[in-house]
């Protein structure tokens, strides 16, 4: 049927991600992304935009996935805030641990790259990473913590949590991901008593 497009959307996009996550934003070309998704540069550009355009989009669908499970893990903070904190840093345990996806984080990766994004690409990213502390800090105050107190605490969380995907690119295993995180975790644990 003339007109009709030979692909799907949400796949294309994905492939995308997928491509941007594994090499990074300024490693990707316009041929990577032509190979990951089974497009032409033309179909490229005229379904997908071009690649700042196709990179944010790439943004938006790795925070909305990832975003829905921290908000799942997150949701028992009111009662449980130790134990849903434990289960943030389980989302993204679990996700380094998935041998059908890239090491790393693709927001963790893009922040990285902010010196040679471009202005609107490099405000998307800092949105995407403030997401992750907002999060956190909504649910430590629902946990009870004090303002000043949920703040610290989910600045630092969100510090640890980039730092698990660093560190899992640069090697290190999942009893030494998993010691980073209990540390925080009992850091909260001992706040949350006194």
């Amino acid at each position: 049927m003339a007109g009709k497009k030979q692909f799907d959307m949400d796949t294309a996009i994905d492939a995308a991600m997928i491509q941007f996550w594994r090499v990074g934003y300024a490693d990707t070309s316009l041929d990577d992304l032509s190979r990951a998704t089974g497009l032409n540069r033309s179909s490229i550009y005229s379904s997908l935009g071009d690649k700042d355009t196709l990179f944010l989009r790439c943004l938006d669908l790795y925070a909305a996935r990832y975003g829905e499970k921290y908000d799942a893990a997150l949701s028992c903070a009111a009662s449980e805030p130790v134990a849903a904190v434990r289960a943030f840093f389980d989302v993204t345990l679990e996700r380094i641990a998935d041998p059908e996806l890239p090491d790393g984080c693709l927001i963790a990766q893009s922040a990285m790259a902010i010196p040679v994004l471009s202005p609107s690409v490099a405000a998307h990213a800092k949105q995407a990473l403030g997401f992750q502390r907002l999060r956190l800090r909504a649910a430590l105050k629902a946990g009870r913590l004090a303002d000043q107190d949920a703040e610290a605490f989910a600045v630092h969380a969100a510090a640890v949590n980039q730092s698990l995907a660093v560190m899992s690119r640069a090697g290190a295993s999942p009893a030494q991901l998993l010691a980073i995180v209990s540390v925080t975790v009992d850091a909260l644990s001992q706040a949350l008593r006194a």
